[in-house]
């Protein structure tokens, strides 16, 4: 899953939040540098991507994708994915996406110092052009998919994948829907043994 869908999972702990955040900057056992509650983030997000890669409606997914993208089509359904979670947010959450939203970017300013310099880097333009909120819009989507593009040295061609996506819309919208109740059961139960795991109430 991508940004929105990793924050949405994380529930109200800000710092379990932010590990979910910045959970791919951090390799191995160096998570245990961390305060606890970050901790526990960046261990959900792991089990949260366990889980996407390895499930069945995901792969159906990725194979639609397969023959253009080869293996970058798991990336390329991580962001369609939050495209239909932004999208449909209002059955996700009570919260308006842009009040959400910048109450995380706020987070974000808040925490800047558990951030790795990656993920520093990385926020002042996620805030300016609004990522998360963009992605409910297929053409927000189409500037991620360009960005991510250029960081492959326009290897992957991730940047005509919407064609896929107008082509398919209703496929990959199903496959969201169905896929995110599972992981939503999936993430609030894991997120809870980790609490409990680590004696965090």
């Amino acid at each position: 899953m991508n940004f929105l869908a990793h924050i949405y999972l994380s529930g109200d702990n800000e710092l379990i939040t932010i590990g979910n955040f910045m959970a791919d900057s951090i390799k191995g056992k160096r998570y245990k540098k961390y305060p606890l509650d970050i901790q526990i983030g960046i261990l959900l997000h792991r089990e949260i991507d366990t889980f996407t890669d390895a499930h069945p409606t995901v792969r159906m997914s990725t194979k639609r994708l397969h023959e253009n993208y080869s293996h970058y089509s798991g990336v390329i359904v991580d962001i369609l994915y939050d495209h239909f979670l932004a999208k449909n947010w209002s059955h996700y959450s009570t919260i308006p996406l842009d009040i959400y939203v910048d109450n995380f970017y706020e987070i974000l300013k808040t925490h800047a110092e558990f951030l790795p310099g990656r993920a520093q880097k990385m926020v002042p333009y996620m805030i300016a052009d609004n990522w998360l909120l963009s992605y409910a819009k297929i053409e927000g989507i189409q500037k991620v998919l360009n960005g991510m593009n250029i960081r492959t040295k326009n290897i992957s061609g991730m940047d005509r994948a919407t064609d896929e996506l107008k082509e398919f819309y209703q496929e990959f919208e199903e496959e969201f829907t169905s896929f995110f109740e599972e992981l939503r059961s999936f993430s609030d139960e894991k997120l809870a043994t980790l609490k409990q795991l680590h004696g965090l109430e």
